[in-house]
């Protein structure tokens, strides 16, 4: 979803950030002129006002403003929704080349080695394996709620399984497939256009592991990467249309 927020909009809310007290509307003129933004103080106060009914800054009397909780994760979601947008733009971009289709190429490479490290890794998870895991979702889950991009965490929790696995080979082939066609924010975007969260799948993942579950590791494992997948193909049946 697009932010509520415009380029000026975060860039006030960023001048507000990074002050060293509340922010006046003089001030912050002088700020976005420095940033050759030239605005009036009337449309300042008109920012100002728009961003305080939203929650995203607050006065603080004749001092000026300062900004909320708030309003620090609504910069973070627009700086990830412009980060996004680019990929998403660049994606496009490739659609000739069939990058979507070599992305299936790697995910079909990815299962077959992936169904053998949940297997391994059940069988032979540590308590402190346990725990990098745990730590690696709860980032995860902490970034999605913050509207952030979860791809370097998403690359992390595979890559921790392979670690579990105790086998150096299929560690390294995994860190290659991890990293072939772009995948990671690119693939994001693809996810985020079709709809398909995959929180749920490492959740699931991660039981089983703790259990020491081999069987159950390896379905979990099956199912997050045929989701995948799936949702590559219904994106590039769109793109195709």
């Amino acid at each position: 979803m697009r932010p509520n927020l415009d380029d000026r909009d975060r860039i006030v809310l960023e001048c507000i950030r990074d002050a060293d007290g509340p922010m006046g509307s003089w001030s912050l003129v002088e700020q976005l002129e420095a940033k050759g933004e030239k605005v009036s103080s009337a449309s300042i106060g008109r920012i100002l006002y728009r961003l305080e009914q939203l929650g995203y800054v607050e006065g603080q009397g004749n001092k000026g403003r300062i900004l909320t909780k708030t309003g620090l994760k609504a910069i973070a979601r627009a700086k990830a929704y412009d980060s996004m947008d680019r990929h998403r733009k660049d994606l496009e971009k490739l659609i000739n080349s069939k990058v979507l289709e070599d992305f299936v190429m790697v995910l079909q490479a990815r299962k077959a080695i992936e169904r053998e490290t949940a297997r391994l890794a059940a069988e032979n998870m540590t308590e402190a394996g346990k725990q990098s895991l745990i730590a690696i979702l709860e980032e995860q889950e902490a970034k999605a709620a913050r509207g952030e991009s979860i791809a370097d965490v998403d690359i992390a929790f595979h890559r921790e399984i392979a670690m579990a696995s105790r086998n150096s080979a299929l560690l390294s082939l995994y860190g290659i497939l991890a990293m072939m066609g772009q995948q990671s924010e690119l693939f994001e975007v693809v996810r985020s256009r079709v709809d398909s969260p995959y929180r749920k799948a490492h959740r699931d993942i991660l039981e089983a592991l703790c259990r020491h579950d081999p069987d159950g590791a390896v379905a979990c494992i099956e199912r997050h990467m045929d989701s995948l997948i799936e949702d590559v193909t219904k994106y590039w049946d769109r793109v195709k249309e």
